[in-house]
């Protein structure tokens, strides 16, 4: 484990997060931090994830450990590692260390945690060994946080209405994160010019991030099929006219994230169409970037982006019509189907084991429309929230040559000028913006968007 002295500043964080929970509730909480999952075998073990709502209020990655939250108090309950694991571990730090450095008012053994769980919510964690622990110390069923009930959905909405807006000690942990990640950013550009496969492009970015001593906040995305949404496979020749879309972001070790995306020409230099479709990207990406304020409603920036990239799509040819109608009727999406951003903090998509409770205001609820189906989040913005803005362009088949869709949509396509876009296959740009009281301070604003730069940094040979 690091250092716990790299902590200490967050103890008072931590207490005030805790105090805001008990202004919420009136009922102690237990929170369980989660176990290890075996790759294959027992001591061939995945890299371990604390819970995020554990490391909400406890700061650290402790596994095996969990917390009970009572009145603005804080218990810790965890074993001491046996004598015999520092031989492969070494030695950790102790318990009651622990305690000290997280604020806690006392420490205990697991097996002492019963006593405290008469009457306890909790959030279910997402290792089903864990989940059964929580249900037989609680001695009741517990439901995955997205269908609860009772007094564990009362906590669920009283931690979401927490986490949506960050404070001062989550906001120097993703300004780390963010800073990391274009560094990767920058070194995926710089390594794409003598790479022969995704792969090491790859390579490059996380090696960026783990050199840093954090890890990837999800798995990375380097791709030349950027039409594949969460392409996950990096085996493909990078060849002369290819688009390369890496999505890739760092987690630091107290578990926050950052989410950049970029797309750029292998070869340096983007072709006509290319530069064309990436402008169209980018037009949406710094309008909705410029709306970004207190009081603004996500769902507007969405429909924004679809406007902006329908109306580029008008001027290039490719659609038909009035903008305002090509967006009631989801022409746009066509090429755009996803949302155009989501909340961003201790997950990549921040409480989404929350379902929409935490991205949907409270009456809201998703809509079937084509365009609007994988919109992640639909609330006013407040200073303090982190979202990323992401809009995009693809040519998806699955998408273009569906029967149905092909039919809706066949007077306002050109499907013939479409052709003469083919050396497009996907292109995303990404950035993580905060809501200020002013408007918007983007974290990830060092790594440039314009294109003109994106071709320099790609020619910067490392």
């Amino acid at each position: 484990m690091e250092t716990l002295k790299h902590y200490d500043s967050l103890t008072t964080t931590l207490q005030h997060r805790r105090e805001r929970l008990a202004q919420l509730i009136d009922f102690p909480v237990i929170l369980w931090s989660g176990l290890r999952s075996s790759r294959n075998y027992p001591d061939n073990v995945f890299p371990f994830r604390a819970s995020s709502h554990f490391l909400y209020f406890a700061g650290l990655p402790l596994e095996n450990a969990a917390i009970c939250l009572n009145q603005g108090k804080l218990e810790l309950f965890m074993d001491e590692d046996s004598p015999a694991s520092a031989l492969w571990h070494g030695e950790m730090p102790k318990r009651e260390e622990i305690a000290q450095t997280i604020g806690a008012d006392a420490a205990f053994t697991l097996s002492e945690l019963p006593s405290r769980a008469k009457g306890a919510a909790t959030v279910a964690v997402q290792n089903a060994t864990t989940c059964l622990q929580q249900a037989q110390i609680l001695d009741r069923p517990v439901a995955p946080a997205d269908v609860c009930t009772g007094i564990d959905q009362e906590l669920v909405k009283a931690i979401a209405s927490l986490r949506l807006c960050h404070d001062t000690g989550a906001l120097s942990m993703l300004r780390q994160a963010a800073v990391v990640t274009v560094e990767a950013h920058k070194a995926g550009m710089k390594a794409t010019p003598t790479a022969k496969v995704e792969a090491a492009v790859r390579g490059a970015m996380e090696g960026v991030i783990i050199a840093h001593n954090m890890t990837c906040a999800y798995s990375s995305i380097v791709t030349v099929h950027g039409e594949v949404l969460h392409n996950e496979q990096y085996h493909h020749p990078l060849q002369p006219g290819d688009l390369l879309l890496a999505d890739v972001g760092a987690e630091t070790v107290a578990g926050w994230a950052a989410d950049i995306t970029r797309t750029w020409p292998v070869t340096g230099k983007f072709s006509t169409t290319q530069r064309d479709l990436y402008d169209v990207v980018l037009a949406a990406h710094d309008a909705c970037i410029d709306k970004i304020r207190p009081g603004i409603e996500y769902r507007d920036l969405h429909l924004l982006a679809a406007s902006v990239i329908a109306q580029g799509l008008v001027d290039l040819g490719i659609l038909r019509g009035q903008v305002s109608d090509l967006v009631e009727m989801d022409a746009h999406a066509l090429f755009f189907p996803h949302g155009v951003g989501h909340l961003l903090g201790l997950d990549v998509h921040d409480m989404e084991d929350f379902g929409d409770l935490a991205g949907y205001e409270e009456g809201r609820v998703r809509s079937d429309r084509f365009g609007l189906s994988y919109l992640r989040l639909n609330r006013p913005l407040k200073a303090g929230m982190l979202v990323t803005i992401e809009p995009g362009f693809y040519q998806v088949p699955a998408i273009l040559n569906d029967p149905s869709l092909r039919s809706k949509y066949q007077e306002v396509v050109d499907w013939e000028r479409l052709t003469q876009f083919a050396d497009v296959r996907g292109i995303r740009i990404e950035d993580d913006v905060l809501v200020t009281e002013e408007g918007s301070d983007v974290l990830t604003a060092a790594l440039p968007t314009d294109a003109d730069t994106v071709e320099q940094l790609v020619m910067t040979v490392a």
